[in-house]
């Protein structure tokens, strides 16, 4: 059986609201010839870029297949999965695209991709496609083409993917192990001397938003001794004094950053050095004079304002499990953090604002594109203390996307905005699966695609790389969690849950044969986590099989065949006839 906690992916829009998108639909391919149910926000972002990226794509994403209507439950179950499977592989082949296009500017010599595209974008005074660095070319960017590859080209990942980690590895490589910016016109690095604070910031960003989404989804590997590395090297080189030991910096996003980094490494390799380290910081914020919402005058949710709220949620679900009494101390001042975002941070439909004072209660006006990774920690406290405040407040943002924030102009309408926003309800959604959060992640995601180009690049800058995470994110919810190998741009695979059965829709336009690859309970079988709770940048799962259950294969028509979950997550044997659907129930 699949996951006990996943949601149904099936939904099925009233008459109303059909009717309201197809006349959007109409709309749009008057205008460009694009996607269904565009939002109008969609329409006028392509075409200011001058329409659709990929429009020899459209049949194959759009082209709904003619059937009889139908009341049977199971038959929708289907059609429902054969419109995944279009989404997935719409949600990948971009991805791959962006890949592509990205990868035909990086550095010659050193084959590292640029900090930007823009050479009239400076960073520290040097053009953004002259340099490497951690925080924005390596967390934002690379690792989501690592993540890209993974899915849809395993040689590239074993190739260009791991030489860019060996360069930035040693190129970039300048005190023990961690890195600096690395300029490619000079093969040497942006200042005559290393600026550890900012080096703490770009080795702590990398490994966070980067490395460990990596190691989420490969397990051990590579990128994964990377992250271990840097972060024992930022503990290495800490050198500020607090009355709870050495940390390595003051700044309150880095500090973030590590939080959530030790934490999850904590519990990847079962060094209680990483714990300890983690604890520094949570005494740091929570037991002296450093509260988030008692001592400092203004808390930022927007961007990364948020980490150190988020972390400290993920490292009292580590002490709840193996330090009682540290529990125990962190329980009061740190739902007092939450109480107070709760009281003073929100907008009267539930989501967060960009900033607020909690001595007065000032705050922004606009609210933030980040809200779902704060929301991540709230639900992480109502996970170990079961407060249902918190869970009611995480349903309430949820419940507000579709009537109040449908075609918002999140961060100004930038991509990433979009992206930060998606993932937010994506990663709670996967918890709480209310019905119209689910069509507002549908409606958001194709304003979010409708800004990449042609050339596969999206706005040419680091962001790109949210892009392709929050795309990724999308394809394995409407697959649940299923892929293919090798991947190819007409193969598609879509599937939803019913009655618990995983019902799956399989299709090429020409004949394939591969293996289909079901997902496990990563959290548990490569964090080692003790509970899969909700964490930025993190790759939800749906429909997972565990490796010593059998479970039934059924194709229609045809008998179930028994197959032990470790087979499964290896790949089923699977061929497909050029442009006949491929029906399989698993139970």
């Amino acid at each position: 059986m699949g996951n006990a906690s996943s949601p149904q992916a099936c939904f099925f829009r009233p008459r109303a609201v059909k009717c309201a998108m197809r006349s959007r639909w109409f709309l749009f391919l008057a205008l460009l010839g694009a996607a269904p149910f565009a939002h109008p926000a969609e329409v006028a972002s392509a075409k200011a870029r001058g329409g659709e990226a990929f429009p020899e794509r459209r049949a194959q994403w759009d082209q709904e297949p003619s059937l009889r209507p139908t009341r049977s439950a199971r038959e929708q179950a289907f059609r429902q999965a054969e419109k995944n499977s279009r989404a997935a592989v719409e949600a990948l082949y971009r991805c791959h695209r962006y890949v592509e296009g990205w990868l035909a500017h990086a550095d010659p010599m050193s084959g590292l991709i640029p900090r930007g595209l823009n050479a009239k974008s400076l960073w520290q005074g040097v053009p953004s496609n002259d340099l490497w660095n951690g925080r924005d070319a390596g967390a934002d960017n690379y690792a989501f083409m690592v993540l890209t590859c993974a899915l849809t080209d395993t040689n590239l990942l074993a190739t260009r993917m791991r030489d860019i980690l060996r360069a930035e590895s040693t190129l970039a490589r300048r005190v023990d192990r961690l890195s600096d910016n690395y300029r490619f016109s000079t093969a040497t690095f942006l200042t005559p001397e290393p600026v550890l604070g900012e080096m703490m910031f770009d080795n702590a960003e990398y490994v966070k938003d980067g490395l460990l989404p990596i190691t989420e989804w490969l397990g051990p590997s590579p990128w994964s001794e990377r992250a271990i590395a840097l972060v024992e090297d930022i503990w290495k080189n800490a050198t500020i004094e607090t009355p709870f030991g050495q940390i390595p910096t003051l700044e309150f996003e880095v500090n973030g950053d590590l939080l959530q980094a030790n934490t999850r490494l904590y519990w990847f390799t079962g060094e209680r050095k990483f714990l300890d380290w983690a604890v520094r910081l949570g005494d740091f914020y929570l037991l002296g004079t450093n509260h988030p919402t008692r001592d400092l005058k203004r808390l930022r949710l927007v961007d990364h304002g948020g980490e150190v709220v988020n972390g400290l949620s993920e490292l009292y679900l580590a002490v709840s499990r193996v330090w009682p009494e540290k529990k125990r101390a962190y329980a009061e001042p740190l739902h007092a953090v939450y109480d107070t975002i709760l009281a003073q941070g929100r907008n009267e439909r539930g989501l967060l604002f960009e900033w607020f004072e909690p001595r007065n209660g000032t705050h922004s006006q606009p609210v933030c594109d980040t809200w779902g990774y704060v929301f991540d920690g709230f639900y992480t406290l109502y996970l170990v203390d079961g407060t249902e405040s918190y869970r009611a407040a995480t349903r309430r943002a949820l419940e507000s996307l579709q009537p109040y924030y449908t075609g918002h102009r999140w961060e100004g309408g930038s991509a990433d905005g979009y992206a930060d926003a998606i993932e937010g309800a994506l990663n709670l959604f996967n918890r709480e699966p209310v019905p119209s959060a689910a069509t507002w992640i549908d409606s958001e995601i194709r304003i979010m695609w409708s800004k990449q180009w042609p050339d596969g690049v999206i706005e040419r800058w680091h962001g790109d790389g949210n892009f392709a995470r929050t795309s990724i994110m999308y394809a394995l919810w409407k697959a649940q969690g299923l892929r293919v190998e090798p991947w190819r741009a007409d193969v598609r695979v879509g599937a939803v849950q019913q009655g618990g059965e995983l019902v799956v829709s399989l299709a090429a336009a020409q004949p394939w044969s591969g293996r289909l690859i079901f997902d496990r309970p990563r959290h548990r079988e490569f964090l080692h986590l003790p509970v899969d709770y909700p964490r930025i940048n993190q790759f939800p799962e749906w429909f997972t099989v565990e490796a010593a259950r059998s479970y039934g294969v059924k194709g229609t028509p045809g008998r179930a065949k028994k197959f032990p979950g470790v087979q499964l997550t290896e790949g089923l044997a699977v061929s497909l006839e050029a442009g006949k659907e491929l029906r399989l129930t698993v139970r």
